[in-house]
């Protein structure tokens, strides 16, 4: 299969482990994220792929070639590999254009200038061609690094945290130009990233990373979001609201309603954990399931509200929670609010605890 693949990948730094048993797949056109906090071994992977770090154990093939395994070790520029770091690592004292046609050492001087207009061209920044990069915006500098990226046409591109220096704003377009660029030149793609919005707007599939370097769960973006293998993946995504308590009769008893847990035995001690988003509020009741809040606080980030409330009855009375609400809420606009909650954004997990 074209793409990369990555078999059995330990690495360690000393005697701390960073990398533990990693294997994972991108196929051609393909985009995978690699997600997880940071010291989670995600840069080190990547590291080892584009041959910038010596392998330790397990393999790595790019299409049909092993790059990398015990007793091989293909220097960087034999992978044909793009490579784009999370501070670019523009040349300073080359103009754009040199800098874009830097890894096509292999091709004349007119051929490699030419591609390089070429790329330039694909990402709007031919008038800049003879600029330096302290001329550029960080925008169009990312734009520049991901031109020498794709310049030598590369089996793997590897992106490392690339949007993490940009505004909100602008973080957003160039996102979408980069995703647009990669798609259409079909290569295989993996890249880092800390921001799981990031992670599920940018990726085919994500690999989420825990802290003891090893693939956690993996999947598309939906089935990571609706379906977190545990209460870490689960807190990946964002803040949650935590309710807990014994199973008896094989649910678990909330404000919100039972929660099934008919596999769980009885005294077991659950966590049902709830995204903000999970909950929303409305000025009627529209449902069995709603259930009447008080609501405490009210605040607007802009496209959404944080709004605190406070259970009026059932198990968790007076235990207070917040929800994410679409836009501007007025609490003071009318009387009484219900609370309804979407049973895709609810979760359940053994107490760690627990002891059992």
């Amino acid at each position: 299969m074209q793409g990369l693949h990555i078999h059995g990948i330990h690495h360690a730094y000393g005697d701390t482990d960073v990398l533990n048993n990693v294997s994972l797949t991108v196929p051609a056109g393909e985009l995978v994220c690699l997600l997880g906090p940071s010291g989670c071994g995600k840069t080190t992977l990547l590291r080892i792929a584009a041959g910038l770090e010596k392998l330790q154990a397990g393999s790595i093939s790019i299409d049909e070639s092993v790059v990398a395994e015990p007793g091989l070790e293909l220097p960087p520029e034999d992978r044909k590999i793009g490579f784009m770091f999370q501070d670019y690592a523009l040349f300073p004292h080359l103009t754009i254009r040199d800098n874009v046609s830097f890894g096509l050492f292999r091709q004349s001087k007119q051929a490699a200038r030419d591609r390089a207009m070429e790329m330039l061209e694909q990402v709007g920044l031919t008038r800049h061609a003879d600029d330096y990069p302290h001329m550029l915006s960080g925008g169009q500098q990312q734009r520049v690094a991901l031109a020498r990226a794709l310049a030598p046409a590369p089996r793997l591109v590897l992106l490392d945290e690339p949007f993490s220096g940009l505004d909100s704003n602008m973080r957003a377009r160039i996102r979408q130009e980069t995703l647009t660029m990669l798609k259409q030149t079909n290569v295989a793609t993996l890249m880092v990233t800390h921001d799981p919005r990031e992670a599920m707007f940018m990726s085919d599939r994500i690999k989420v990373m825990g802290a003891n370097g090893q693939v956690l769960q993996s999947g598309r973006p939906v089935d990571i979001y609706y379906k977190p293998v545990d209460e870490y993946v689960a807190r990946l995504f964002g803040p949650v609201n935590m309710i807990e308590g014994p199973v008896a009769g094989g649910r678990l008893e909330t404000s919100f309603g039972p929660v099934d847990s008919e596999d769980i035995p009885d005294g077991q001690i659950m966590r049902v954990l709830i995204r903000l988003e999970g909950l929303s509020l409305h000025y009627h009741s529209g449902a069995p399931t709603d259930v009447p809040v008080d609501v405490l606080t009210a605040h607007l980030l802009g496209d959404s509200s944080i709004v605190h409330i406070r259970m009026r009855e059932g198990p968790n009375k007076g235990v207070e929670y917040r929800a994410r609400v679409h836009g501007s809420f007025d609490p003071t606009a009318h009387g009484q609010v219900w609370a309804r909650v979407d049973p895709r954004c609810i979760f359940q997990y053994p107490n760690p605890e627990d002891g059992r």
